[in-house]
């Protein structure tokens, strides 16, 4: 059965009661400017029972310097990684980071795409956790190691660098980086300003609520649906700078109920490595 994407604190706490048969959760915090820094604060204080994933070593593959910031792994070595930390089919995740779920979605994603359906965003993140009452606990939680996960099919869509130049024009990208990066104004972490061309903005940011939750999903799906002007999902590429937070726009897309976009995971950081790709900037409107 496919859970919805989201689940709640109040619902996180009611699975982790001790009389349920409870979610493994994983606990995704990151920084981009400091590596070490997620698990840091995972050491400072998590969610009892979470185990802490790293973006770099545990959710991306090895980087060539043409293939992007946080390529994907190969699909043995995700499902290598998914038998370390004990996720078997059938089993419930839960993930989680302090970041508006800038990098739990990566985590999500991963997991759909290896074909593990029962995998959940906390909304919220822990500040909503804390906010309902939630315990905080420094226990270094241990895995219950298990073989590898079963290897199938990817269950999402991916495109790569030659096939989305190839069909420029034809697909509808959206770029969740920062306007002002999208815009060229400023690049903070790539060695090229600027994006994709034709390349629509969607600032993944723009997906939360003030507090920090997703918006409704009547919302989500009348904002998307203004920005697909009249596309199918199943037309649209989303990308950002290193394929990271594209995943939140294809989270905000599932809980609007546009199911079928594709995920470009080298993103920016990736099409910018070779100048023969087209690139452009766009002016403040």
């Amino acid at each position: 059965m496919i859970r919805p994407p989201l689940i709640s604190a109040a619902e996180l706490q009611q699975a982790l009661a001790p009389s349920q048969t409870p979610p493994l959760v994983l606990d995704c915090s990151f920084d981009l400017a400091d590596a070490a820094a997620g698990e840091r604060s995972y050491r400072e204080g998590h969610i009892p029972g979470a185990l802490y994933v790293n973006l770099n070593e545990d959710l991306s593959g090895p980087k060539t310097g043409r293939n992007g910031r946080h390529p994907l792994a190969d699909r043995a070595d995700y499902a290598r990684w998914m038998g370390r930390v004990g996720i078997v089919p059938g089993r419930e995740v839960v993930v989680y980071d302090r970041q508006a779920a800038m990098y739990a979605v990566r985590a999500w994603w991963v997991l759909l795409w290896m074909g593990h359906r029962q995998v959940r965003v906390l909304d919220g993140g822990l500040a909503a956790w804390q906010a309902a009452g939630g315990p905080l606990s420094q226990q270094i939680a241990q895995p219950l190691p298990a073989t590898p996960y079963p290897d199938a099919a990817p269950q999402r869509p991916t495109i790569d660098a030659q096939q989305l130049q190839q069909r420029l024009g034809d697909v509808l990208v959206l770029d969740a980086r920062a306007p002002e990066r999208y815009r060229g104004e400023v690049e903070p972490i790539d060695a090229v300003a600027g994006h994709i061309p034709g390349a629509k903005n969607r600032f993944f940011k723009d997906n939360l609520q003030a507090d920090g939750r997703f918006k409704p999903a009547e919302q989500l799906r009348a904002e998307f649906a203004a920005a697909l002007g009249g596309r199918a999902p199943a037309e649209v590429v989303n990308q950002c700078g290193s394929g990271v937070t594209a995943c939140h726009n294809l989270l905000a897309m599932e809980i609007a109920g546009l199911h079928g976009a594709a995920l470009y995971p080298g993103s920016w950081s990736e099409w910018s490595s070779d100048s023969s790709r087209p690139m452009e900037k766009s002016p403040r409107s």
